[in-house]
């Protein structure tokens, strides 16, 4: 069972996205959504919805001393356990400058860029065409441009069961919060926007992988201390969170191990030159 004391976790919700989300679902991609970029010693790069940083940190170690990094993103608090982690004139492979700013309107002069990448950030933007129209102009031309989007939500048993059970003992609202991140999977639609913004030689690719959580608790405790979720959950009837514990235990219990819960998700991986 999981009790009060388990649902007081210590640190804020960007510090528990570094903590918890990042090693289960953001850093195990990491490399694979710099490389679609095809970075180079000395390239000049920016990561789009940094967060706190993982791709970031992943292109300084390509790009080398010679390079430069800039990561941008509209939270404060994540940009400020971003600079904590790899701080702004020291070496995180090579120095990385940390911009808040939105997504649509860069502060950057035309061509300031040779890549551009987006992890799991499109898909929350309220304009996603304006902001794509931005990326396309702050890369030099023949740039290129690496996003990565979740696939349908079915694709991924987990956090479909935890949708399913935060609707049953939390709410709609809730359940929504969830699916957010799984709204932009179609291929079409992707490949549109890109498009529309002046990109070519769009190719798109599929890939699988894994989300991996020390134990249930986490999964569910973890997901929504560093999420949206945060007050909806923490708020809700302790009978409804132990409920929504035990519901999503026995509904993946195929996925569970002795040390781990362990689920597949998917991928739609883009690159695109500007």
């Amino acid at each position: 069972m999981c009790g009060l004391g388990q649902w007081q976790i210590s640190g804020s919700a960007p510090e528990l996205y570094e903590r918890e989300l990042v090693p289960a679902m953001f850093a195990p991609w990491a490399h694979l959504v710099v490389g679609l970029g095809h970075p180079r010693p000395g390239d000049r790069v920016l990561d789009l919805a940094c967060g706190t940083g993982i791709v970031a940190r992943t292109a300084a170690e390509r790009v080398g001393p010679g390079g430069s990094v800039v990561g941008v993103d509209l939270n404060p608090e994540m940009l400020k356990v971003a600079r904590s982690l790899c701080p702004t004139g020291r070496h995180c492979g090579t120095p990385v400058e940390w911009h808040e700013a939105s997504a649509d309107k860069l502060p950057f002069p035309d061509g300031s860029f040779v890549v551009t990448y987006c992890q799991l950030g499109l898909q929350f933007f309220n304009e996603r065409a304006a902001a794509l129209r931005e990326v396309h102009r702050v890369l030099v031309a023949g740039g290129m441009l690496a996003v990565m989007v979740w696939c349908c939500l079915d694709e991924s048993p987990g956090f479909a069961v935890l949708a399913e059970m935060l609707e049953r003992h939390v709410g709609r609202a809730a359940a929504a919060i969830m699916r957010a991140p799984f709204g932009l999977s179609s291929f079409h639609e992707l490949a549109g926007l890109v498009g529309d913004a002046g990109f070519h030689d769009i190719a798109i690719e599929k890939r699988a992988g894994t989300v991996r959580f020390p134990t249930v608790e986490r999964l569910v405790l973890g997901y929504s201390a560093a999420s949206p979720l945060a007050p909806l959950v923490s708020q809700a009837d302790p009978a409804h969170r132990e409920a929504l514990v035990g519901d999503v235990r026995q509904a993946l219990g195929q996925y569970i191990s002795a040390n781990e819960v362990a689920f597949p998700i998917a991928a739609h991986l883009l690159s695109a030159k500007a």
